[in-house]
């Protein structure tokens, strides 16, 4: 069943490649949607795909890539759109 969810995680994310990391797993799991830093230093990512999927990248999100430091990683469902072709990184 396709669902979409938010996920906004707290901690040392940047800096040390965690919008590549996660890319990369959201390609491997056929989700859509974005990753991107926001002024309050924090990162939201927003997905659209298979529930399992999306409960996987959150999982991965929790751990981050080496040397970052996760706060917190919180995930919130949210209406499916099925606007997005792919998964993108968005620069400020």
């Amino acid at each position: 069943m396709r669902k979409a969810a938010r996920i906004l995680v707290k901690g040392t994310v940047q800096g040390v490649f965690y919008r590549q990391f996660i890319k990369e797993h959201a390609d491997k799991l056929s989700l859509t949607g974005f990753i991107r830093n926001l002024e309050s230093g924090d990162v939201e990512i927003i997905l659209e795909g298979e529930q399992d999927s999306i409960n996987r990248l959150h999982a991965f999100s929790s751990k981050g890539p080496e040397h970052s430091h996760i706060r917190s990683s919180n995930l919130e469902e949210r209406k499916w759109s099925g606007e997005f072709k792919d998964f993108k990184i968005l620069r400020f």
